[in-house]
């Protein structure tokens, strides 16, 4: 005789992992560029920007998630709202290297591979984060550069714009400050963020992303790339460990690894994500003269957002009913 609530029985079994992955948390965190970021010398007006737009990528990239979507997908729409804001140094507001042209780099990446793709010294592409995601998807490649990205990005039809689109009036006056004063005198002026905008997200799914887009450095070297479109340095994911997204001293980051060095902390010596991020930040970043942040999700959905700089612009948000934005050092402790 069969059990009167085997069919019941059966029904929750089989409806367990459906249920279970509906109840995954789902995470975004954003960060839009580390630096000299100090409340005495930011205008109330000025603020009220920043953080707005924070909230407008935080918001794009969190709503991807809160419908089902997918880790790529949220990260890829939250870095695109800041490359279209003239505010952040990525896309637009990208700033000008020696020559006066914005010389673009992005990278992304699926933790589930886990599968990267990024570009680097790009001129005309209006997103570079959607140019990044198609190097991962639709070539066998990593790293596209220069001219070479630029026709791949024609090949699949992405936007592409004058170098007109990318000289705005601050970035132009910026450019001529650094060329007259060099760094001495830029970092006086009160809003020096070491320019980079990123986001890490956690889907339902239980996927991490992390995507990465810059102008670099004003008044940069004609060539010089930094560590965001590189894999391992300034961007990372990993499904087992945790995604990172670096802004800050490029040099640095790519002299130490310092993205994988977050997640090969949580591997190796089981450090947690903020005992790792806090390890690489305020001792080894530190100790070699560097200064910047990253913003680092794991797969549980816990949420490290630290940095040695002045300030950092971030948010992060989650199915906790969390949503935070700050920008000093003294903001969300």
């Amino acid at each position: 005789m069969s059990h009167p609530f085997k069919p019941a029985l059966v029904y929750l079994l089989l409806a367990a992992p459906a249920l279970a992955a509906a109840q995954h948390p789902v995470a975004l965190v954003i960060h839009g560029g580390a630096g000299v970021i100090e409340r005495a010398k930011m205008t109330p007006a000025a603020e009220a920007s920043y953080r707005a737009g924070l909230g407008a990528a935080l918001d794009a990239g969190y709503a991807v998630l809160e419908k089902g979507g997918s880790s790529l997908d949220a990260v890829t729409a939250a870095v695109r709202v800041m490359e279209d804001d003239p505010q952040f140094n990525a896309g637009r507001g990208a700033v000008l290297n020696h020559q006066g042209d914005a010389e673009l780099d992005a990278a992304i990446m699926d933790g589930s591979g886990p599968h990267a793709g990024a570009v680097a010294a790009v001129h005309h592409v209006k997103n570079p984060i959607e140019l990044a995601r198609l190097v991962m998807e639709q070539s066998p490649h990593v790293l596209l550069v220069g001219d070479g990205a630029e026709e791949f990005a024609l090949e699949h039809g992405v936007v592409l714009v004058p170098r007109t689109y990318f000289r705005t009036e601050r970035r132009e006056r910026e450019l001529e400050e650094a060329r007259k004063a060099e760094a001495a005198k830029a970092k006086a002026a009160g809003i020096t963020a070491s320019g980079t905008v990123g986001a890490v997200a956690l889907d339902r799914a239980g996927n991490l992303a992390a995507a990465t887009s810059t102008g670099g450095l004003t008044n940069k070297h004609l060539g010089r790339v930094g560590d965001s479109p590189l894999i391992g340095a300034g961007t990372y994911a990993n499904n087992a460990t945790c995604a990172v997204s670096g802004t800050g001293d490029g040099e640095y980051f790519i002299r130490q690894v310092l993205a994988y060095d977050i997640c090969a902390l949580v591997a190796y010596r089981h450090l947690t994500l903020q005992q790792a991020v806090h390890e690489v930040i305020h001792e080894k970043l530190q100790r070699t003269g560097g200064e910047g942040g990253v913003i680092a999700l794991d797969p549980a959905g816990h949420v490290a957002m630290d940095f040695n700089s002045a300030g950092m612009f971030r948010g992060a948000r989650d199915s906790q009913g969390k949503r935070v934005i700050g920008m000093y050092g003294d903001d969300l402790q």
